[in-house]
């Protein structure tokens, strides 16, 4: 059975906060001098604002499922170095972790390949993405607040 669509509005809400959201990590980003937009940020954007009440999209998996996932890819990173083979690894390592954990969160799987094809090192990184994903929870937090979502974001944290 297909879903129903949402109401125009309210895809215009969720399109526009996921942008301002984007936008605000692009603006940190710059401002700290290192990038804190990254792919895997913005599918999770887009749970954030487009499925608000899905259990991944929650602050517990969102940020522990981004978290545990660099860790993996900085682990996978360590014995393979940069390479596709390893972040092939890493992402399937990082889907079983989150799992196991309860932390689902599926973009955070792309989040260990990025780092193991891009070899960043851990003590900034890890930081950032962890000020990138609250600036996620904050903005999804304000959308829902605002009444421009159909659920209050978030459910559960």
């Amino acid at each position: 059975m297909a879903s129903s669509r949402p109401h125009p509005l309210t895809a215009l809400h969720a399109s526009g906060f996921a942008v301002g959201a984007l936008l605000l990590l692009v603006g940190v980003g710059v401002l700290l001098g290192e990038p804190l937009l990254i792919p895997p940020l913005a599918a999770s954007a887009a749970l954030v604002h487009g499925a608000p009440g899905l259990p991944i999209s929650q602050p517990r998996n969102l940020v522990g499922g981004h978290l545990l996932a660099a860790l993996i890819g900085f682990a996978v990173l360590a014995v393979t170095g940069r390479s596709t083979w390893g972040a092939a690894v890493a992402g399937g390592l990082a889907l079983g972790a989150t799992l196991l954990t309860h932390l689902s969160h599926s973009p955070a799987a792309a989040t260990a390949v990025v780092v193991v094809l891009q070899g960043p090192g851990l003590a900034p990184f890890l930081p950032l993405l962890v000020l990138a994903t609250l600036l996620l929870v904050a903005i999804g937090a304000l959308h829902g607040r605002l009444g421009g979502s159909a659920v209050r974001y978030p459910l559960s944290w």
